[in-house]
């Protein structure tokens, strides 16, 4: 099978939506692309943010959930989101963190210059510099993930075998891997085993792997299930996908790159109204009613 290509999207769970809106929407400058719920609990959001662009690799998504269970970080879990963004705007983003309140700090990851920070529930959160060249400094995309396992080994073999990510590096701390998009998404395990996590606000839920399209997914599916328990192909409205969860504990979601996030708005109003899936449109009022108002 061809590798996989890149990074789809990653999940978190965070405790307030507009919280959320206001941070990455707000401060980082990230789009909301789609408003939407939990396709299994209409009660809680499930809010998209991508690059202006909504580019395919470029997505993250958030869970607020009512119940404000503390998540801990752990094996099992991303520990870290890192952002890409334009060549020599990292100064820039100093400034600009510094004034907006952000705390942050000076350090590397991938091997490479990056400003630490978290989130308004703690979400470790990175900006790596590209080669990309803009006028602007906004955030092009994912630069990479830091994966937390239980086993590390199995793991990269899993990423490197059985998905066809490169191993770049091997040093005391981390393999490093890249996929093989034109984006050259980076992963980052820690070869240290560490205690699993506890999922809850503040933490990632899950990572999910870019497939071009269903006959991929049904082929990656029916190849994960002689070596994992893989869930029913499900329909997100906006992809398709099957979960799984990996040797080391994490959970993997393989989704399509199609139909995508215009199926049910123009580009140009992305994430403007609260799109439902069919099932529930029958429920819109009552959804609507029982959902926490956002700040648009």
């Amino acid at each position: 099978m061809e590798p996989i290509q890149r990074i789809h999207h990653v999940s978190a769970t965070v405790a307030d939506a507009n919280a959320t809106l206001r941070f990455y929407r707000d401060i980082l400058g990230l789009r909301l692309v789609k408003k939407t719920v939990n396709f299994e609990d209409n009660g809680t959001y499930h809010l998209y943010f991508a690059n202006k662009q909504a580019d395919v690799g470029t997505i993250i998504t958030f869970f607020p959930l009512e119940k404000k269970i503390k998540g801990r970080v752990g094996a099992g879990q991303v520990r870290r989101i890192v952002f890409s963004v334009p060549k020599g705007s990292l100064q820039e983003w100093m400034i600009y963190l510094n004034d907006s309140a952000i705390d942050f700090k000076e350090d590397y990851s991938f091997q490479a210059p990056a400003l630490f920070f978290a989130d308004s529930d703690g979400l470790s959160l990175a900006l790596v510099e590209t080669d990309v060249i803009k006028e602007d400094k906004d955030i092009l995309g994912f630069f990479g993930i830091e994966l937390l396992s239980e086993k590390p080994d199995e793991t990269l073999n899993l990423l490197r075998h059985d998905m066809g990510l490169t191993l770049l590096d091997v040093d005391k701390n981390y393999y490093h891997l890249e996929m093989a998009g034109a984006e050259k998404h980076r992963i980052l395990i820690h070869r240290e085993m560490t205690a699993r996590g506890r999922l809850g606000i503040g933490t990632v839920h899950h990572i999910a792997w870019s497939v071009p399209n269903k006959e991929s997914l049904e082929n990656r599916k029916e190849y994960f299930d002689n070596k994992v328990k893989v869930t029913d192909i499900k329909d997100r409205k906006y992809f398709q996908s099957a979960y799984f969860r990996a040797p080391g504990h994490i959970i993997y979601e393989m989704a399509t790159e199609g139909p995508g996030f215009t199926v049910d708005e123009p580009f140009e109003k992305l994430g403007s109204q609260l799109m439902l899936p069919e099932h529930y449109e029958s429920k819109r009022d009552e959804i609507e009613a029982r959902l926490p108002k956002l700040n648009e």
